[in-house]
């Protein structure tokens, strides 16, 4: 310790330095590459390497749609070691409870947000924890804010991994409004921007009551609700205490509401100290994924169904959380859905 500061020892193993890179990138992917990688393109206008900014512009107009068409999911890309060493930072950790078989189409609904998703990334738009092991014939695609995609290059390496836009055309095309083939799984962070800023450690308030078009979209396709929740998930950053009512609050919910993002106020580690920065702590993250729960086809589910579907989601997400709370929680650890 210096200055207050809790500094990384100089002998480290390799492969800890090497989980901290990939626990970097990520960071760095999610916080500020899609900007860089515009500035560099633009600045490549104005040199005699112009042309590469043209011809993959034109390439990215092409495919402005494809956010909203399954992506271009690659096995390759999926499989990158950096993804192992990812995982294994915190560590994350899959955990299946029943069998999801590949002859329908999911709807998986992932808990709670955090501050970078972090567990949503690893364990469906990788296979750092062996998704296609333990749920084989199962293609999952993370949706993710529309926005991440007009971001040059950084939109590639999202598409590549199956990662698709969060907006109804999307889901529509995955469950089958587009294609008639089975094995599809939608995963959707069905708390949004809103649920970050109560992303602090030991919390499990998750933005449920009111979101239901998610369980609307699963009536309408046949698709079967899977509840997910992620234990460790809030436990990654320290945020800036804001409870309801606050100043500070008021004014993130009102930026979220105009930016469509949450601007938290937050800290992890850095990459030679403990102290402050913007990796996240090294804290384990266990996703579990609970049972699918069966959905009769109704194209146009009234709002009785759609309710009566929603508290059964609900229910599993409960049953959920209790049955693995002493397991994976910290004790004394309650579920409060909002």
């Amino acid at each position: 310790s210096l200055l207050s500061i809790q500094w990384a020892p100089l002998r480290i193993p390799l492969h800890r330095r090497l989980e901290t890179l990939a626990a970097f990138y990520y960071s760095a992917s999610f916080l500020a590459f899609g900007v860089l990688a515009s500035l560099l393109l633009v600045y490549l206008l104005f040199t005699r390497f112009c042309c590469v900014s043209l011809v993959y512009f034109g390439w990215m107009i092409w495919d402005w749609n494809a956010c909203d068409r399954g992506g271009h999911p690659s096995t390759w890309v999926r499989s990158w070691t950096v993804w192992k060493y990812f995982r294994d930072y915190f560590p994350i950790t899959l955990v299946k409870t029943c069998d999801l078989p590949p002859g329908k189409n999911y709807l998986l609904g992932y808990h709670p947000h955090g501050i970078m998703c972090a567990g949503a990334f690893g364990n469906f738009a990788t296979e750092g924890t062996g998704f296609s092991e333990l749920f084989p014939n199962i293609r999952p695609h993370l949706l993710v804010l529309k926005g991440q995609f007009r971001f040059p290059i950084h939109r590639d390496l999202l598409l590549s991994a199956g990662i698709c836009a969060s907006t109804p055309k999307s889901i529509d095309f995955i469950l089958g409004a587009k294609q008639q083939d089975k094995g599809n799984a939608a995963v959707l962070v069905v708390g949004g921007a809103i649920e970050v800023l109560d992303a602090h450690p030991g919390s499990y308030r998750l933005y449920l009551s009111r979101r239901k078009g998610f369980v609307r979209k699963a009536l309408q396709h046949g698709a079967s609700l899977v509840p997910v929740l992620s234990f460790g998930e809030n436990e990654l950053f320290v945020q800036a205490s804001n409870p309801e009512g606050t100043l500070l609050r008021r004014c993130q919910a009102w930026l979220t509401r105009r930016l469509g993002f949450a601007p938290p106020i937050f800290h992890g580690r850095g990459v030679f100290q403990y102290s402050y920065g913007w990796l996240p702590f090294r804290k384990p993250v266990v996703t579990v994924v609970g049972a699918p729960l069966e959905v009769a086809k109704i194209e146009e589910p009234s709002d009785e169904e759609v309710d009566a579907l929603h508290e059964r989601y609900t229910s599993a997400l409960s049953r959920l959380f209790e049955d693995h709370k002493d397991l994976y929680a910290a004790p004394g650890a309650q579920l409060c859905i909002a």
